[in-house]
């Protein structure tokens, strides 16, 4: 997924991927404000997945709540594809954004290859589009 959306991921034991690791194992007990949906097969294990967390902002007019949803990791292993499993999962997803949490708005990213899959699902682009910024990564701080 990564990958598809152009981002350079390195080798197997790049730092990002314990970090990744601890950040998912710790968020997979948050049931409140976090949430994934995985397909398996037996032959291949994981084979799709969606996940979905709440981000807090400030409260306002169109949203009292501040909360958003926010949609990754929405993917699906290449040999697997076109079986319906990340409609699925984003649907299982959708389903637990409505039920479960009182957020009004969900945002995601859409890599090409994806964008039919969440517009047919009634996603459309924002009225204001999002602009980043890449700041320079700073080195962590030393503990004394």
């Amino acid at each position: 997924m990564l990958e598809a959306m152009g981002t350079p991921v390195g080798p197997e034991d790049a730092p990002w991927r314990a970090a990744a690791l601890d950040w998912f194992t710790r968020r997979l007990g948050d049931t409140e404000e976090f949430a994934a949906f995985v397909v398996a097969e037996p032959a291949l294990g994981l084979v799709s997945a969606a996940v979905g967390s709440l981000d807090h902002h400030a409260p306002g007019p169109a949203n009292p709540s501040g909360l958003y949803g926010y949609i990754s990791n929405v993917s699906t292993d290449p040999r697997c594809r076109r079986r319906g499993y990340a409609r699925a999962c984003l649907k299982a997803l959708l389903g637990w954004f409505e039920a479960e949490t009182p957020a009004p708005v969900l945002n995601l990213n859409a890599t090409a290859h994806g964008r039919s899959l969440y517009t047919g699902l009634g996603f459309a682009p924002p009225h204001f589009p999002a602009l980043q910024a890449h700041l320079p990564l700073s080195p962590p701080p030393v503990a004394g």
